[in-house]
């Protein structure tokens, strides 16, 4: 029979709400979604960048100090914005490439 300490399930319970605190996961989860927020100690949320924790400029201004839903919102729409970009460059290198191939 397993046995699972109440420690541990606390440990567990804590890391997801950090996770989900930090963007969780998204539909279409990958290395393509670069931003996460995070709470910070006064409570307030931040966007920031996943592989470099800087927060992210947004607008002109870090993304520091926002509510809970203007984090979520601000998060969705870095990384969509990022999504569109990814697409137009590789239609467009596939159009570079066909190009070449008839060449």
């Amino acid at each position: 029979m397993n046995h699972i300490s109440s420690v541990q399930v606390g440990r567990e319970s804590v890391a997801i709400d950090t996770w989900e605190n930090e963007g969780g996961a998204t539909v279409r989860e990958g290395a393509h979604h670069q931003f996460g927020r995070r709470v910070e100690m006064d409570g307030s949320w931040t966007i920031y960048h996943v592989f470099s924790g800087v927060p992210a400029y947004f607008g002109g201004r870090a993304s520091m100090g926002l509510s809970l839903s203007d984090a979520t919102l601000g998060m969705i729409s870095l990384n969509r914005r990022n999504e569109r970009v990814r697409s137009q460059r590789t239609k467009l290198f596939s159009a570079v490439m066909e190009g070449a191939k008839r060449s």
